[in-house]
């Protein structure tokens, strides 16, 4: 205890020889300062700096006021948002977030509106939008309370502002929004109609928004039928719904009904003994409110539209949700049954894991010709309102489907043809193996490729070059890293993979005569005025190969359906191209990690997947030969060709006439661009040129491509 006390002792004592030293310095800095600060008026900078700050900031929060869609309000309220299809029929709504049933004021109780005032905005008729002694009184408690908690000083137009336009953050920046919005309010709108807003626009609790759908759920009447005291109970679940309503939280509401009653009371909105009355009561429930769950028909897709929506407008998800806009799609809402009944057959799918994880699958289908999304779907099992979307968010090993992209294609563009023989033997550079664990020494390419052999898709692609399927991969939509730039590309070995959406992107390409269309799902929006706020009728495609190209990979590719790896999936009685996939599970020898099917015809192309979302010891498919897929793909299929033109292809499939052969034409189908064809062909020209480069470039790398394939070799064992 000594030793303490001399230790503070020398601290106190060396500070005070320092503050001896320093205090003249000080001294002298603190004048010099002074004059200083006179001298080149620094107060008065600083305070022109605020003020022009100020200004900067009002102008920038005025122009955001204006440039909001104030006017759209009511009408957005009034009507719910709604999904057309590609035809024009109404598919659904989006009423997920705040679409109560809206009733006009003179269907709700002036009991309500009494109640409502006398709580939230005594003055609301005398203001202009902003009640400057609320904001004083609100200002003094942040002082007091040294936080934004408690609210306050928020008019009824300011907190229909809030809820119409902006977040529930409380910062100073949404605040200030939430005024200069509230004035633009006050300035379209009656009082009347304000408050008629704010009571269909609020959210009461146990689900429902709107004081109509709240009457049904807690009274089981219409909100012109309401009470006083019910009134009360339903105003007051306003400041909390989630603890202030009767249903979950009875003792708190009625404690705050009868808070609000007293404050009607001291409104003169109802004499006390009628008050004291009422307070002495129960609350009597009663639940008549029977939610429309079929708007929302087609989850994943919706959950789709509405992503891409807020992408495109720079609105909210809240704003697309619930303004009252017509989303115009390429929905063909027959495909996207077919799609949704072949998932939630359980018996289509492998069993669950021992642990109970299920199976996960994903497919998308798209129109070839525009790229419109016309079907999707995301996952199996319990859906989550816009949570994961495996078809568009998932990263996924493509396995054997990327053959046709990296290798199958660039080879045609090269010079090779369908009947070329390919090496099928063990490889000194890279080691591979076909499924069958077997070589034969060579094989066709069109065999090669539609009984999915490996080791003559490395040689092949070691033919041509990487570079250029590295290239090819990339033209066809599939984005990927410096590290996919080896052999294993031609196995779908990528270091991050593919989503199911951008597959079904690239093998638009085979489809629609070698241009690819990127994918989307909105084709127009209009605001409830009919305004076009946004639209994308007619999308640009981007040629990846030329129409020869394409069709001979079409004719090939018809052979994977009708004889090759995916004859178990031909849907029954139609003819379809397209690749299979499987990539098997490292953890456990001959199971499957993840199964492809990839289909097209001329009028739609089907990208679909399963798996597990994490693969492991305990996580994998049974067996290897993509039986199960193979049944959820025909039933899908089964039931979109069946909906679809079905536009016959324009060539043979290569398997059943014994070779490449188009068939006959029409005038209209024989006429091409002139100038296409001389950009195709200078194209080829310059991929020749490309092909010595890249000979050149591949024997001096040949000695690091060795090292780096060593490592990489393994891939074999995981794809086929």
């Amino acid at each position: 205890m000594e030793y303490v006390k001399k230790f503070f002792a020398m601290i106190k004592s060396w500070l005070q020889r320092f503050w001896v030293w320093f205090k003249p310095h000080w001294q002298t800095f603190r004048k010099h300062q002074k004059h200083i600060w006179k001298k080149y008026h620094v107060t008065k900078i600083l305070v022109l700096a605020v003020l022009t700050l100020v200004l900067v900031m009002s102008m920038y929060l005025f122009y955001l006021a204006k440039s909001t869609n104030v006017s759209g309000l009511k009408v957005g309220l009034e009507q719910s948002t709604t999904i057309y299809d590609k035809d024009g029929d109404e598919a659904g709504q989006l009423n997920k977030n705040g679409g109560g049933t809206f009733v006009s004021l003179e269907n709700i109780s002036p009991a309500v509106v009494d109640a409502l005032v006398s709580t939230e905005d005594r003055r609301f008729y005398e203001h202009r939008g902003y009640d400057v002694k609320g904001i004083m009184r609100a200002a003094v408690r942040k002082v007091v309370r040294r936080n934004n908690s408690g609210g306050g000083g928020s008019t009824i137009t300011q907190q229909l502002a809030k809820n119409a336009f902006l977040t529930q953050d409380q910062t100073l920046t949404r605040k200030a929004r939430e005024l200069f919005l509230a004035i633009e309010i006050e300035k379209e709108y009656s009082k009347d109609e304000i408050i008629e807003m704010y009571l269909n626009k609020s959210y009461y609790g146990s689900g429902v928004w709107g004081i109509q759908d709240a009457s049904k759920k807690y009274f089981g009447k219409n909100a012109s039928e309401l009470t006083t005291d019910e009134a009360a109970v339903l105003v007051g679940a306003l400041k909390g719904p989630s603890i202030y309503n009767p249903i979950d939280y009875m003792d708190n509401a009625v404690n705050r009904r009868n808070t609000v009653l007293s404050v009607m009371v001291d409104n003169n909105k109802l004499d006390n003994d009628t008050a004291q009355n009422l307070m002495s009561g129960p609350i009597e429930l009663y639940d008549a409110y029977t939610p429309d769950e079929d708007t929302y028909r087609y989850p994943y897709y919706f959950d789709a539209v509405i992503a891409e929506a807020v992408k495109k407008t720079g609105y909210t998800d809240a704003d697309i949700s619930n303004g009252g806009y017509k989303i115009y799609t390429s929905l063909d809402q027959l495909y996207q049954q077919g799609m949704d009944h072949a998932f939630s057959d359980s018996s289509l799918f492998p069993p669950d894991a021992s642990d109970g994880e299920i199976v996960e699958g994903a497919s998308v289908a798209v129109n070839p010709k525009t790229g419109g999304v016309m079907g999707i779907v995301g996952g199996r099992g319990e859906y989550t309102y816009r949570g994961w979307n495996r078809a568009t968010d998932s990263y996924l090993s493509p396995g054997s489907t990327m053959k046709p992209l990296a290798v199958y294609t660039p080879a045609l563009e090269a010079g090779y043809k369908p009947d070329d023989m390919l090496k099928d033997e063990k490889l000194d550079y890279y080691d591979v193996q076909n499924y069958s664990r077997t070589f034969s020494g060579e094989s066709s390419m069109t065999d090669s490729l539609i009984y999915s052999l490996n080791a003559p898709a490395v040689w092949l692609l070691n033919e041509i070059g990487i570079d250029r399927g590295f290239k090819k991969v990339e033209q066809f939509g599939v984005k990927l890293d410096e590290k996919d730039r080896y052999h294993g590309l031609a196995l779908g070995g990528l270091t991050k993979g593919a989503r199911p959406i951008d597959m079904a992107s690239a093998y638009t390409v085979f489809a629609n005569e070698g241009v690819r269309q990127d994918t989307h799902f909105i084709t127009k929006i209009e605001d409830p005025n009919g305004v076009i706020i946004y639209e994308n009728q007619k999308p640009k495609g981007k040629r990846v190969t030329t129409p020869e190209v394409a069709e001979e990979m079409t004719s090939m590719l018809q052979g994977v359906y009708s004889s090759g790896t995916g004859a178990n999936a031909q849907p029954y009685g139609y003819q379809i191209a397209g690749k299979t996939g499987t990539t098997e599970n490292i953890n456990t020898d001959g199971m499957s990690k993840d199964q492809w099917m990839i289909g097209y015809t001329p009028d739609v192309v089907v990208s679909t997947w399963i798996g597990f979302d994490k693969s492991g010891p305990d996580h994998f498919l049974p067996g290897n030969d993509s039986s199960y897929i193979s049944n959820v793909f025909r039933e899908e299929m089964q039931s979109i060709l069946a909906a679809s033109p079905n536009t016959p292809f324009s060539v043979n499939d290569v398997t059943q006439t014994g070779e490449y052969e188009e068939e006959e034409e029409t005038p209209s189908q024989n006429w091409k661009n002139p100038l296409s064809d001389v950009g195709d062909k200078a194209s080829d020209v310059g991929d020749k040129i490309k092909d010595g480069a890249s000979t050149v470039g591949d024997g001096i790398k040949k000695g690091a491509d060795k090292t780096m394939d060593a490592m990489k070799g393994f891939w074999h064992k995981v794809t086929r």
